[in-house]
């Protein structure tokens, strides 16, 4: 696959409009389907994952009511199977974090790290350090999870977290630890997995599967579950049983 610079250039502010923000991530109704892209806050130049297969493409925006057939086709195709136990289980089986040397990914030995990749692909108004077309000091994210748009600066760097969509943890259990180690460091640095997201709602999630976590915002729970399970599908994963009855659910099934 060839190598793209996708990091965008700076762009000129936007007035975005004031984002619904659920504030506790530890509530969720799990319960779907979700309502329609209609009641979700601005997603920015975010597109949908039924348009952005190989996560190139910027942010998490909601599946329209019209793709929500096209969704749970998607997501039916998943393998159901019982979560393994977390023996053995330890980040660095997935290659140190955020090296951009996890060949077979979009974005991989591009001079950049996974982490400053992503912040660059997802973010708006971007700011680089000084000398360095990399290494993102400010930025807005429209986050998805939440609804809120987040004006983030690298001394705060917490505040925005890059999340796999998939944990490494969940993938552990169902079956990334029989894995070659070059497929776990394919799965910990592919932009299809990563999303920056509110450092809360990332830490409030865990490794949790859809059936035990989903983003505090409704609108983009079906767009969710796609992403989870086109992940699942790339790396031939199965889910648990109970994650794909929840994820049909947020698209409708």
């Amino acid at each position: 696959m060839p190598i793209r610079d996708l990091r965008p250039l700076p762009a000129a502010a936007l007035a975005l409009s004031a984002a619904l923000f659920l504030a506790g991530c530890e509530s969720i109704d799990l319960e779907g389907p979700s309502p329609g892209p209609e009641s979700g806050a601005s997603a920015g130049r975010a597109v949908s994952p039924l348009e952005n297969e190989d996560g190139t493409g910027p942010g998490l925006a909601p599946v329209s009511s019209a793709d929500r057939a096209r969704a749970r086709e998607i997501v039916s195709e998943l393998e159901a199977k019982g979560r393994g136990p977390r023996t053995g289980y330890d980040r660095d089986e997935f290659g140190y974090a955020w090296m951009d040397t996890a060949d077979g990914v979009p974005l991989a030995r591009n001079g950049c790290d996974t982490r400053n990749d992503l912040l660059a692909r997802d973010g708006e108004e971007l700011r680089f350090r000084s000398g360095s077309d990399c290494v993102v000091v400010s930025m807005t994210l429209a986050d998805p999870y939440t609804g809120k748009e987040i004006a983030w600066k690298k001394q705060d760097a917490a505040e925005v977290q890059v999340d796999h969509v998939v944990p490494l943890s969940y993938a552990w259990q169902m079956g990334a630890a029989r894995w070659p180690e070059d497929k776990r460091e394919r799965l910990a640095n592919d932009p299809l997995n990563l999303l920056p997201v509110e450092g809360r709602a990332n830490s409030a999630k865990g490794d949790s599967g859809p059936a035990s976590w989903l983003p505090p915002s409704k609108a983009i729970r079906c767009a969710y579950a796609v992403r989870f399970a086109q992940v699942a599908l790339e790396y031939e994963m199965p889910v648990t049983a109970a994650d794909k009855e929840t994820m049909l659910r947020q698209c409708g099934g």
